[in-house]
């Protein structure tokens, strides 16, 4: 599967609408597509536009509910794609910023506050 495909299948799987929160799936999708390639088979450090996109991510999710949502997206698109763990976990420092979960099908979002 190339990774347009991947992500076009991100994008439908994600689509779910969060409750109570004001950010959307599809707009966390959006912010992290440049790191999909990256986290299921990359090294090193990420490509600008994911640190990008997870910076915009960073500044928008918030409140408690937003970044329960992001995180929630976040965990369905990791079962989907399989990213590399570490990569996944150091991702937000390696972009330079703070998030209070990490890319990985078993977090616990009802944690996050």
């Amino acid at each position: 599967m190339n990774s347009l495909s991947a992500a076009a299948l991100l994008l439908l799987v994600l689509l779910a609408p969060a409750s109570e929160a004001a950010i959307a799936c599809s707009d966390v999708i959006k912010d992290l597509r440049p790191c999909v390639n990256y986290l299921v088979k990359g090294s090193g450090i990420p490509p600008a536009a994911c640190c990008a996109g997870a910076k915009a991510l960073s500044s928008v999710a918030t409140t408690t509910a937003d970044k329960r949502a992001a995180c929630a997206c976040i965990k369905s698109a990791a079962q989907n794609i399989n990213p590399n763990s570490q990569l996944a976990q150091a991702l937000p420092s390696n972009c330079g910023i703070s998030f209070p979960y990490t890319v990985s099908p078993n977090v616990d979002c009802s944690q996050i506050n």
